[in-house]
């Protein structure tokens, strides 16, 4: 298993301004100078991880204290400066809300270029709420992305002459990079699935399919994914195909890490302060996920406990851990989760580690991240070959 140490890079003096998170809440509670402290300190933290053996991930979002890592690509531009080893992964890009898809091929080009051809993408549909910063219309949104998909492998494989583009959405008289990409035809494509599905799409296409802090739904959507490549590509996916996204608090004694993954839960609380009208714009979702979502009730997207109950928002560490969003204690604790984790999923070979999060200071993250690497990740590694029983479910 692959270890990717992940943070959000919040702005958490925020965390304690009532509202929501997003969209709303006022410029005017940023400081720019403690924000351009808080960034390079994640930097550092992403520069250990590279030092220590783990490999990188960066999301993207906007208008939001949450995160302010505005654009995937400029931050890894950094880093495949900055680093040597680690594989870099924009997860994710969200592309039908970019109006030049052009521009993200380049961008992914020459970060890949920069990097030595280390570079990992993630092209995502993005967060319902940022509509209301890109003022894309949320009707059609699917068939934009796609065919952003395809303009976009398509500029980054051609190694021959120019070519233009005329799409129901995107026009371009010339498309020609400018470097190209190292890794061809591209770099290694990345999407993240919430259901079988969805997952199931992504199979088809070959492409690495994550899903974030979905619990014991983890085992449908790589399930899912399983039998679509299986009967599109004739063999069996490696668990390198599968990833996992959760928080994980390490230390060298049990207490500590509690105490740190008390600090790191309001990832957790902060995500759900968002205003009601920005959650599902009309046309957002297909029909069809309404209405599931609608039978299922208020806690259909919940997560859940082993009783079956819905995890609350404000729920005790042991419930995180519970629902598998998060794995906490020491360095044999962390392993140990994670085996019996990746065993009751059918296996995964990647673990998307949020070492940071909430309000987990610089001191604690480092602490976190070393023992990660130093003392899980070796052992972790060896559960790639591991044989893990897999069952295929019906897609929903």
């Amino acid at each position: 298993m692959k270890i990717w140490q992940f943070s959000e890079q919040a702005y958490h003096p925020a965390f304690q301004k009532p509202g929501s998170m997003r969209v709303t809440l006022p410029q005017r509670e940023c400081d720019p100078v403690e924000a351009g402290q808080l960034l390079n300190r994640y930097l550092d933290e992403y520069m250990l991880a590279d030092e220590v053996g783990l490999n990188i991930m960066v999301n993207e979002h906007h208008a939001a204290a949450t995160c302010m890592s505005t654009s995937c690509m400029t931050t890894l531009a950094i880093l495949a400066r900055q680093t040597s080893n680690a594989r870099l992964l924009a997860l994710g890009i969200p592309l039908a809300n970019r109006s030049n898809p052009l521009r993200v091929a380049e961008e992914i080009a020459m970060v890949d270029c920069l990097s030595g051809g280390r570079l990992e993408v993630g092209l995502v549909k993005g967060a319902a709420y940022e509509l209301f910063m890109s003022n894309r219309q949320p009707t059609g949104f699917m068939d934009r992305f796609w065919e952003a998909h395809d303009l976009i492998l398509d500029a980054l494989s051609n190694a021959g002459d120019n070519f233009s583009w005329e799409g129901e959405h995107f026009h371009y008289r010339t498309a020609s990079l400018w470097p190209r990409p190292i890794q061809q035809p591209h770099p290694p494509i990345w999407m993240t699935a919430s259901s079988a599905s969805s997952a199931s799409e992504y199979g088809k296409r070959g492409y690495t399919c994550a899903t974030f802090l979905s619990g014991a739904v983890a085992r449908s959507v790589f399930s899912g994914y399983r039998a679509a490549y299986l009967a599109a590509h004739g063999v069996q996916p490696d668990q390198d195909k599968l990833a996992y996204l959760a928080l994980v608090s390490c230390a060298g004694d049990r207490a500590t890490a509690f105490a740190r993954a008390e600090k790191m839960k309001s990832y957790f609380t902060t995500a759900a302060r968002l205003d009601p009208q920005f959650r599902n714009p009309l046309g957002f979702n297909p029909v069809e996920a309404n209405i599931r979502m609608l039978q299922a009730g208020a806690n259909a997207m919940r997560p859940r406990l082993r009783n079956g109950e819905a995890l609350p928002v404000d729920g005790t560490i042991e419930q995180y851990m519970e629902a598998g969003l998060f794995f906490v204690g020491t360095p044999d604790e962390v392993y140990e989760q994670l085996v019996t984790f990746h065993e009751e999923t059918g296996g995964f070979g990647n673990l998307l580690m949020m070492g940071q999060a909430g309000e987990l200071d610089h001191g604690e993250t480092v602490d976190n991240l070393t023992l990660m690497g130093r003392e899980v990740a070796p052992r972790l590694a060896e559960l790639a070959t591991r044989t893990v029983e897999v069952r295929y479910e019906a897609v929903a």
